[in-house]
């Protein structure tokens, strides 16, 4: 990854100032393009980059031509990478969103012909206008299997799923499926059973390492039982495990209680070390401001941005205004686009003057939460106003940040 100090280094990352220099920086369209290419981001599975890139290529009045030939390239033949057309597809899609309809036609190329064709379907159905994909069911119906086409027809009614299904009995099939599981999920009892049973005899089975330990584990974070502190230390130094993870998950549950216990983990630094560390951060006093700092500093040394979101949700919480310069740099140096929430959050909370710089470079960021609290909190001037104006009238903006941005410009 280029330099943070530079235009492509920022385009990288997913800057709001990138974005706002992007026009009048030569060759800024050459750098979104390579940044579709080869798509920057740390983590892709939780980290937005399309409506980023798709707003860049309209602000700039960048041609889809380059993005499509990056799907059809030979790679895409031979790339194994579940992750090398995604972004592409992503940004086709919202391009679309704002009204570059002819993004559409690749994507129904790139469904027909590319390696990662089923994404392309999927994009399609989500833009949710069937007048783009008339015409696709006969595919559709011939090159999904059954589990296929029950992730296709997943979540809420579709206009275009609905059109598909009407000319297609495999679909419609689908269709039927997903309507009679949801009619037929219905509470059972077991969790009437495990909420008589003992903290005992609750510890007993989540030892059992079998299909009802995870259930007792989560009976037990729900009573906030101190039981399961002990099985933290017995599961969580070994190797990550189904049982481990339901542990984690369990203890998110836990408040202050768990304190004591957590700075001895955190301490420690042996394999109950990020269960500590992430309760420090959720319940965590002015007392454990050092460690945390110390936690932000090493993770940021070492580039291991995941590590530093515990740390920096928790100086915060605390408000701690010593934690301002690292936040400061973590959020232009991070890598990682999906830290960025929590350091404006931080920011606000912690130097309300300092972080007015920062929310109204958010409101251009990558990140949809990061638009969001940007909304709520950035200075109302010119330029900003003509920004929240954009945002809230945006069809293809989140809705949550859209609603943000209606109130925040009736204030």
């Amino acid at each position: 990854m280029e330099s943070a100090g530079t235009l492509h280094g920022q385009l990288q990352r997913g800057l709001g100032r990138a974005a706002r220099r992007a026009a009048d920086e030569p060759g800024a369209g050459e750098y979104v393009y390579d940044c579709v290419r080869r798509d920057p981001r740390w983590d892709p599975q939780c980290e937005d980059r399309g409506l980023y890139y798709a707003r860049l290529m309209v602000d700039l009045e960048l041609p889809v031509g380059p993005v499509a030939e990056h799907l059809f390239d030979p790679a895409d033949a031979t790339d194994d990478g579940d992750w090398r057309a995604q972004l592409a597809l992503d940004v086709l899609a919202d391009l679309v969103r704002l009204s570059r309809r002819e993004a559409a036609l690749v994507l129904r190329q790139y469904a027909d012909e590319g390696a990662q064709w089923f994404d392309a379907l999927d994009a399609l159905a989500g833009l949710r206008d069937p007048s783009l994909t008339l015409g696709l069911e006969g595919l559709v119906a011939a090159r999904c299997d059954d589990v296929e086409l029950d992730l296709l027809v997943a979540g809420p009614r579709n206009p275009v799923v609905e059109t598909w299904a009407a000319g297609q009995p495999r679909i419609a099939q689908a269709l039927e499926r997903r309507r009679g599981a949801a009619l037929g999920r219905r509470p059972g009892a077991a969790s009437g059973r495990r909420a008589e049973r003992s903290e005992t005899e609750l510890l007993q089975l989540a030892r059992g390492r079998d299909n009802d330990a995870v259930a007792a584990i989560f009976e037990l974070g729900r009573r906030r039982a101190l039981g399961l502190l002990d099985l933290a230390e017995e599961l969580l130094p070994q190797r990550p495990s189904r049982f481990g993870g339901a542990v984690c998950r369990a203890l998110c549950e836990y408040g202050p209680e768990a304190l004591p216990r957590a700075r001895a983990w955190a301490t420690a630094r042996g394999g109950c070390a990020d269960m500590g560390l992430r309760i420090l951060a959720r319940h965590g006093t002015r007392q454990d401001i050092p460690l945390l700092m110390s936690e932000l500093r090493a993770a940021l040394d070492r580039r291991d941005w995941s590590a530093a979101a515990g740390p920096i949700e928790g100086l915060g919480r605390l408000r701690a205004g010593e934690a301002v310069p690292l936040l400061k740099s973590a959020w232009t140096e991070s890598a990682y686009a999906y830290l960025r929430p929590r350091v404006l959050t931080a920011l606000t909370r912690t130097a309300p003057h300092t972080a007015e710089s920062y929310t109204v470079e958010g409101l251009w960021d990558c990140e949809e939460k990061v638009r969001d609290e940007a909304a709520r909190f950035a200075p109302l001037t010119d330029e900003t106003r003509i920004r929240l104006q954009r945002l809230q009238h945006d069809a293809a903006e989140d809705h949550e940040v859209r609603a943000t941005s209606a109130a925040r410009l009736m204030t």
